[in-house]
């Protein structure tokens, strides 16, 4: 009896202790269980068991206990009972975690969708893809090159792929799924979202000759702005990631990353509260958050909200066949470009044959030709490592990849990358937990193998 006493005492001190360190991060662990839980099983369609054991079974995330409810569709999570979180999905507007003063029996407004049919074969149609062969690829080469982004090497975090599908002068070329992933399943993008959002900054140029270059504090009510030098702040800065703003990205502990994803009513203002720090268009610093101020940008040149909710879907993402994309928003209804789209790996890949053929998709043009030369051109401050919400490739990160290779890159290791030199676009979407040195050396790997196999 007394030992069973001091194992207990020992279990609860134990248990006093995780929840001591934890503590302040819990409404982080809570928040992200249940927001993954809820887009993963009502976008994505997979089962809770399966979200469970392997997305949601990683450090820390893993002490969250979370349930999802089907009729409300309301997913609820807390660590050890503590701090509990929910989070609602919206059809339309995707899941959004939510606080205890958000009315969830509110009116909610969908976005308008076009599901524009056509036999034509993929990608500008529904019809099955061509079967169609070059004598310049050698297929035995690209399906080992393919099939080793998913051998696992006995690590169990090591590549975790999900998809790999290759594009080669429009065709699909090469495509496999891992078990429980298909041609069906949508993906989160993670990061990839900001390049989408980007985009629909360079369909809005080219539709009512939105200037990026005039000063945001005119365009967003930022009169704080407007009595320092972030009055000179442009779209431009925001899209190259050199606003000057103060911002830590980092998702191991609670930072403005964080904070702003799992905690903010309104992302579209957790940048614009920040001081500046260098002058703009001088430092480049990643921030989620400036893509968010962007998302709040693009709001502001619609006169309702159900126009800018329309807008990304009918002038660029249904336009292209996307259908299967999901843009999802933050409790304010404001588009969290940062992070959160959702598409098939084939969508995905639509997406990157739009800057392939410099917005051009089968004879419309969706933004400006010279929209794509900038996006794709790196940004000095960035070490040229970065476009305009898109990665360019560097000789130390990707060494053996041509040299006007950019991507659009997400969490986790999400690639959308355009080879225009190669008429070439690789789709690699996956749950790799590996930083992100490690990630590009795979993808490194798995492109020049690819491109090997092109003759």
């Amino acid at each position: 009896m007394k030992l069973f006493k001091i194992v207990l005492l020992a279990i609860v001190v134990i248990l006093a202790i995780v929840v001591y360190l934890q503590y302040p991060r819990l409404n982080i662990i809570a928040g992200y269980a249940a927001k993954n839980m809820s887009s993963n099983v009502f976008l994505a369609n997979r089962p809770v068991d399966s979200i469970n054991a392997i997305d949601n079974a990683v450090p820390s995330i893993k002490l969250a206990k979370t349930t999802v409810d089907f009729d409300t569709k309301i997913t609820t999570s807390s660590v050890f009972g503590l701090l509990k979180r929910k989070v609602l999905y919206r059809e339309g507007q995707g899941a959004v975690v939510i606080d205890d003063d958000f009315d969830i029996h509110q009116q909610f407004l969908v976005p308008k969708r076009s599901e524009y049919t056509s036999e034509l074969p993929f990608p500008y149609g529904n019809g099955s893809a061509k079967d169609t062969v070059f004598s310049n690829v050698n297929y035995t080469d690209l399906q080992t090159a393919v099939d080793s982004a998913f051998i696992e090497n006995h690590r169990p975090f090591l590549k975790k792929t999900r998809s790999v599908v290759v594009i080669y002068k429009d065709q699909i070329i090469a495509e496999k799924y891992a078990e429980g992933f298909d041609q069906n399943t949508r993906f989160l993008g993670w990061s990839m979202a900001k390049s989408v959002l980007a985009t629909t900054i360079g369909v809005l140029e080219k539709k009512q000759g939105f200037d990026i270059h005039k000063p945001i504090s005119e365009l967003l009510d930022l009169k704080e702005w407007q009595q320092d030098n972030r009055a000179s702040i442009s779209t431009h800065h925001l899209l190259k990631m050199t606003s000057g703003l103060k911002w830590e990205e980092d998702y191991t502990k609670i930072s403005d990353v964080t904070k702003m994803l799992f905690l903010e009513r309104d992302m579209t203002k957790a940048q614009a509260s920040k001081a500046l720090e260098f002058a703009p268009g001088s430092h480049f610093n990643y921030s989620s958050g400036t893509t968010n101020l962007m998302s709040g940008v693009l709001r502001s040149q619609f006169k309702t909200h159900q126009e800018y909710l329309d807008f990304p879907y009918t002038e660029l993402i249904d336009k292209i066949g996307m259908h299967s994309m999901v843009l999802e928003t933050d409790m304010a209804g404001n588009y969290v470009g940062s992070s959160y789209a959702w598409a098939t790996a084939r969508d995905w890949a639509k997406f990157g044959l739009l800057y392939l053929h410099k917005g051009n998709w089968n004879g419309t043009q969706v933004f400006n030709d010279s929209w794509a030369e900038y996006t794709a051109k790196p940004t000095a401050a960035s070490n040229y490592s970065y476009g305009s919400q898109f990665r360019t490739s560097t000789l130390e990160e990707f060494p053996n990849v041509p040299k006007d290779m950019y991507f659009a890159y997400g969490y986790h290791g999400q690639f959308t990358i355009i080879i225009p030199s190669m008429d070439l676009v690789v789709i690699r979407l996956g749950l790799t937990h590996e930083d992100k040195k490690d990630i590009y050396t795979y993808a490194n790997k798995l492109i020049k193998n690819v491109i090997y196999s092109i003759y």
